[in-house]
């Protein structure tokens, strides 16, 4: 919603008889489905209404293409569903609906006494009302925010954007501040939504204030990781998109266009000018008035720490080790306990006969793996389960092809996944198989309850076969054109593109993935799980399972738009001899489709772990139930083994959160075994590189929100800024101050008020880190990590302990602290870095000495958990630098077809306006000196600008800054490009 112009107040007095809980009580109406899917035309009077009880006369909601406020109203209007009847009208945007008016105003809602409506933000409470919402301060609160501060920021951005063609920068600046406001209040209370745990009036209106921009991912920060999950949820929902898909018609913000073109220039936010000149980048690829806009906010979060929180901080922090509860003993096996946190956690199985690339391990295990590490740091039960998926025509094919049995090509294939995870560090409690006797015995009993319980049809399916090969072929060894959208490599079951499940024989040019020749249709008797049947049954599981929990968006957009095209039934046998026999007779030469029985697997695997399993498995009040997954897998756990459990009647657990990635490509394109493109998990380990720096840059750039691609070139530049110049030397130089200036013993410390701020925003962050990891936002809490380091090694440099080593006692007491502080930031560090990087975090402890306890248990709160004269161990580098021509080769190594030009030769052709210095990294010691250089400078514009000094000569010590870090970066090695589309007037 933009609002440009006066807004009418909600009162009592507009309707007497249909105010408040009146209006709830008196008047029923709906809103039919349909007109929410017809687009907006040009004609006065194109209306959706059903039924009306009640009400004398009728709402007409007056609206036009292409003003921002349809978008919110819409969408709310859907809440009110079935309650009175409404007419909507298209007028155009000259058109004064309202007669005391002095210019057009839309959206306007014209109730049935007469009286109007015409704020975005009224209208929308109105529609709240009728559907039994109940008023609350905090939704009110964020309402007035929005008129006040979000929406001259908004109008700005958009006008910068649609009217000006500005980008980048120009545009996000002016809304930056708004958005990071929502995005730490989301975090604050750990809601999905503004005002709780489920949409409110304040997320409606908010989200169709902010659509038009933030539909464009160029404009929704990645950093403000609670932010997009909220955004993406919103948007996901279904009277969400059809407002989107009504208003803007597949143009985005530039349907915005007639509408804006008649507003006036707004005024740039706090007198930020906007012009044509190029804004100054740093080293890091980040514009000047980004970076300043940061520096602002960092020392307002610091200095806004409110005396209490500090006190609370200091308090804990003093506590030390004795604030620890006590260590649980290691159990095996690891079992459900009534009372306590019970997790049971789970990784997609992969196929056995391909080996996994570093997409297949994101999505699945290493991402499963963060938040099982992290679930034990604090102390929950929890049990991590992974195997390999080996029945199916692929292992019979793969078998084929390689002269094996498939019990022997599922043998070796079973080694060369468990040989690459426990490379990676994968922290399974057990890695199983689904080729097992307990497997068979648990798949035949759920398929005879279904069978007992009238869940399962048979019926003839035509399948297709092909001549040459002998043999009825698996959905996924057919390709061909998709029915729906066209793809020409969709799968025989599934299009990868829409996302839409297909029966082979709708494929259109099949082809046998094996020989390429062209199958036949042939008929065959089969058993088919009946999906429609177990539909009720699903819906109400998902209404009560997905409120509360943290399912990913795309996972619940995923399954609504399952369900929206209704479920049919699926086949749930096939003519392969490699599989799980029947138990019917009549279908003895027949297995069961693997995907039907591959989601038992997890049972079958906890089986072999332990006797007990059903405690895991039959358990479902107190066990939560964590799966992760890429999209794809998404309908075949969040749908197809839930309705298998439920139609069983068995009291099974169920997943209670739902984590699926989007997909990781390989730099321009896919990965690919066959083409030689693609880093694959057999060869990591030969690449030089240490395991954790893969783990890190891996879930740093995990796919969350949007797919995402690896870059040799970005994952040079991450492990040398974010681990080797930060996270390291933070770290390193912490323990280094400790052994040199006070003989490897933790010194005393005496905290002043900078110090105890310190704590406490330390203690800040760290419950930021739970709070995120509790939601399963992987990316977003290995963030918090950094950002700690880069407060340490901003603490350490404006206090430099190495010079007041050197002074007074009181220095020398000054230094101690600082180090002592440092150090105990550090071994902090170690433990957060547990879930992300095991082995790095096992070498901070083994340098610290890091007592026991302190090494397995996270606490909520900062603690001195090196006490002084704690005698640290020796201290070494952490992390190596990744050189350019060590990633040259690689790239080149792992390019196949499509290698890139070299590094510096791709520097020297770029297109882009850039000038690129080269020249040779500095030693340690003129790079810190480099960096002293800046924070110096860093200090001296700071006080200039608190002392609200002459704008030259801001701008003058501005670009001596600039300058240092500039010359910094190049000591570093860093490459200077700027962003693409910035030109000169």
């Amino acid at each position: 919603m933009i609002v440009f112009s006066g807004v009418l107040p909600l009162h009592d007095g507009r309707n007497s008889q249909l105010s408040g809980s009146g209006a709830r009580n008196f008047i029923q109406y709906s809103i039919s489905r349909c007109a929410l899917q017809r687009p907006l035309n040009s004609e006065v009077g194109d209306r959706f209404r059903l039924h009306q009880r009640g009400v004398r006369g009728e709402m007409r909601l007056f609206v036009s293409e292409g003003a921002p406020g349809t978008l919110s109203v819409l969408a709310a209007a859907r809440r009110a569903r079935e309650r009175a009847e409404l007419l909507i009208s298209t007028v155009g945007p000259e058109e004064c609906v309202v007669p005391f008016l002095t210019g057009p105003k839309v959206p306007v809602l014209q109730l049935d006494s007469g009286n109007y409506l015409f704020s975005t933000s009224a209208i929308c409470r109105y529609f709240f009302l009728l559907s039994g919402w109940e008023q609350d301060d905090l939704t009110n609160q964020w309402l007035e925010w929005e008129a006040m501060e979000l929406q001259p920021a908004l109008s700005a951005a958009l006008y910068y954007l649609v009217i000006q063609g500005k980008k980048g920068e120009d545009v996000l600046g002016p809304v930056r501040r708004a958005l990071t406001h929502i995005d730490h209040s989301l975090n604050h209370q750990s809601c999905p939504f503004l005002t709780g745990e489920t949409e409110s009036l304040a997320d409606i209106v908010l989200w169709g204030a902010l659509y038009p921009l933030l539909q464009d991912p160029a404009y929704l920060p990645e950093e403000l990781g609670a932010l997009r999950s909220w955004f993406q949820t919103l948007s996901t929902q279904e009277p969400c998109q059809r407002a989107a898909e009504t208003v803007l018609k597949q143009q985005g913000a530039l349907a915005l266009r007639p509408y804006l073109q008649k507003q006036p220039q707004p005024r740039p936010p706090e007198g930020r000018s906007v012009s044509n000149e190029p804004e100054v980048w740093n080293s890091r690829g980040v514009s000047s008035q980004t970076e300043a806009w940061c520096l602002r906010q960092e020392e307002e979060e610091l200095t806004t720490l409110s005396e209490e929180e500090i006190a609370m901080a200091v308090t804990a922090w003093e506590k030390g080790l004795g604030s620890l509860p006590p260590l649980q003993p290691q159990k095996n096996p690891v079992l459900p306990v009534a009372g306590e946190k019970n997790v049971l956690i789970t990784s997609a199985l992969p196929y056995v006969n391909n080996v996994p690339h570093l997409g297949n391990i994101i999505g699945c295990v290493l991402s499963a793996d963060v938040f099982a590490r992290y679930s034990r740091l604090r102390q929950w039960n929890t049990l991590y389960l992974c195997g390999t998926d080996e029945y199916g025509t692929a292992t019979e094919t793969k078998a084929m092809e390689e002269g094996l049995t498939p019990k022997e090509i599922c043998d070796k294939y079973h080694a060369i996944h468990a040989d690459i995870y426990r490379w990676f560090n994968i922290s399974f409690d057990v890695f199983g198989r689904t080729t097992t006797p307990q497997q068979t015995k648990i798949t035949q009993a759920i398929f005879q309850q279904l069978l007992a319980r009238g869940f399962v049809l048979q019926d003839t399916v035509e399948q297709l076969r092909c001549e040459h090969c002998s043999r009825f072929l698996a959905d996924r060894f057919v390709e061909g054109v998709c029915p729906f959208c066209g793809y020409e490599e969709a799968r025989g079951d599934q299009c990868d593109k829409c996302g839409k499940l297909i029966n082979a024989i709708e494929l259109k040019k099949p082809q046998c993935k094996v020989c390429r020749s062209c199958p036949v249709v042939k008929s065959s008797q089969h058993l088919f799980l009946d999906l429609p049947k177990l539909e009720n049954r699903l819906e109400e599981w998902l209404g009560k399972t997905l409120a509360g929990s943290n399912w990913t968006p795309n996972a619940r957009f995923i399954i609504r738009s399952w369900l929206r095209d209704g479920l049919k039934p699926r086949c749930i046998t096939r003519d392969l001899k490699w599989g799980t026999p029947v138990p019917l007779e009549g279908f003895e030469d027949k297995v069961f489709y693997v995907w039907f029985d591959a989601t038992i697997g997890y049972l079958s695997i906890t089986a072999n772990y332990t006797e007990q399993w059903e405690r895991w498995w039959k358990n479902p009040e107190q066990v939560d139930l964590y799966q992760f997954m890429a999209k794809d897998n998404v309908p075949f756990h969040g749908l197809v083994f839930p309705c298998t459990a439920l139609g069983t009647e068995d009291s099974y657990t169920l997943v209670s959160h739902l984590i699926a990635t989007e997909y990781l490509n390989y730099e321009d394109g896919k990965f690919s075994k066959s083409r030689g493109v693609g880093v694959f998990g057999d060869m990591a380990q030969d690449t030089g590189i240490p395991a954790d720096i893969w783990r890190f840059y891996l879930l740093y750039i995990r796919p969350e929100g949007q797919d995402s691609a690896f870059s040799w070139t970005d994952m040079l530049l991450k492990n040398n800024s974010e681990l080797l110049n930060n996270l390291g030397n933070f770290i390193n130089r912490a323990a280094m101050f400790v052994c040199k200036f006070f003989g490897g013993c933790v010194p005393e410390m005496v905290l002043m008020l900078d110090d105890q701020r310190l704590v406490a925003h330390v203690t800040l962050e760290l419950q930021h880190y739970h709070q995120l990891l509790e939601k399963v936002r992987i990316r977003d809490a290995l963030r918090s990590i950094l950002t700690i380091s880069r407060h340490g090694n901003q603490y350490i440099q404006v206090n430099e302990p190495w010079k007041r080593i050197k002074g007074s006692e009181a220095d020398r007491q000054r230094a101690g602290t600082v180090t002592g502080l440092a150090v105990n930031i550090a071994a902090l560090l170690s433990v957060m870095l547990q879930p992300y990087m095991p082995t790095v975090s096992a070498t901070i402890q083994d340098q610290l000495q890091l007592p026991p306890p302190a090494c397995s248990i996270l606490p909520k709160n900062f603690l001195c958990t090196l006490p002084a004269g704690h005698q640290i161990g020796t201290v070494s580098p952490l992390f190596q630098k990744l050189e350019n021509d060590q990633i040259e080769s690689l790239r080149q190594r792992f390019g196949g077809g499509q290698l890139e030009e070299p590094l510096e030769l791709k520097a020297k052709t770029s297109p882009k306006p850039a000038v690129v210095e080269t020249v040779t990294a500095a030693g340690p010691q003129q790079i810190q000196m480099l960096m002293d250089e800046v924070t110096k400078q860093g200090n001296i514009v700071r006080e200039l600008k608190a002392q609200k000094a002459d704008n030259h000569q801001v701008a003058a010590e501005v670009a001596k800054l600039l300058e240092l870090k500039k010359q910094l970066a190049l000591a570093e090695g860093k490459p200077l490009d700027p962003p693409e589309g910035k030109k000169k007037k």
